[in-house]
């Protein structure tokens, strides 16, 4: 989903919520179907050790510094925050234990690039982007993202916000992004969105109070809304339309499918969801609208 990191900050994340499990429900746990055969954990547990970087070794690489709530204290190794969480639960599912994981600093744009890999997978708000894949492989999600609205709070968006009202309203969106592309399709406003280069643009509209609102992935949408927008809100999200982050990993590397045996595994005995509900509560806390 994410294909940029704030300017601002070292990262706008592009995407996401976890509230629950199912479809069409907003939970890391609701897993896509995978392309092929998913082999069984059993399986796994045989072959994994050899498929991996070094033998009996796990290596997962994330950006420095690793950032809230998907990692605490800028220390991905601590085993908490929702993303470190969710790699040690991979590994102990795999039959690794969790001395046998080390970190490697990987920049996220770096982590894009074609090529083998210094790491077995890199988990970093990666949104899956099927432009990609020729250049890297995807696991099957582990979060998926929702949209959000962000506003002033002096705006009537704010409180007015139904389905035909959100129809009113002038949004701000960045060029070729989920969240225009979620504007036009799904809420349908009176008036096209205006289309800026970048998000610092978008920001700056909104400020200036040009346009009403920016639709945004929610973890975004929180990071606009309570450290670059001076009065602003993050007013609502709306289901998942498809967008998830992944892990991520060189092309073509068949570690995946046990990668994805390991996420199908943590989402149907709900480890997925019980992980959202301890570290995510800043997403999972916002109302839910229909568009």
């Amino acid at each position: 989903m994410r294909a940029t990191r704030n300017p601002l900050a070292i990262a706008l994340l592009t995407a996401a919520l976890v509230a629950g499990v199912g479809v069409g429900a907003t939970a890391s746990g609701a897993a896509r179907e995978p392309a092929s055969a998913t082999p069984t954990l059993a399986a796994c547990l045989k072959v994994v050790r050899s498929q991996v970087l070094t033998k009996n070794k796990l290596t997962v690489a994330t950006n420095y510094p690793p950032l809230a709530p998907w990692f605490v204290n800028n220390n991905p190794a601590n085993e908490r925050g929702y993303e470190s969480a969710v790699a040690y639960h991979v590994a102990t599912t795999l039959g690794f234990k969790s001395t046998a994981v080390s970190w490697y600093g990987e920049p996220y744009e770096l982590a894009e690039s074609s090529g083998t890999k210094p790491f077995d997978f890199d988990i970093n708000e990666i949104t899956y982007n099927p432009k990609l894949t020729s250049k890297v492989t995807f696991s099957e999600t582990y979060f998926t993202v929702n949209q959000a609205i962000v506003a002033l709070k002096s705006s009537k968006i704010v409180k007015a916000h139904s389905p035909s009202q959100l129809k009113t309203y002038l949004y701000g969106e960045t060029s070729g992004s989920p969240g225009l592309s979620f504007v036009l399709k799904h809420i349908v406003p009176t008036r096209a969105p205006v289309v800026y280069k970048t998000m610092t643009e978008a920001i700056s509209a909104l400020e200036a109070k040009k346009i009403n609102a920016i639709v945004v992935d929610t973890p975004t949408g929180q990071y606009i809304a309570s450290q670059q927008v001076s009065n602003g809100d993050l007013v609502a999200q709306f289901h998942a339309t498809g967008e998830h982050y992944a892990l991520l990993v060189h092309e073509g590397n068949p570690l995946v499918a046990c990668l994805n045996t390991a996420l199908t595994t943590l989402a149907k005995n709900g480890e997925l969801r019980t992980l959202s509900k301890k570290y995510l509560s800043i997403y999972n806390s916002i109302p839910f609208i229909k568009p």
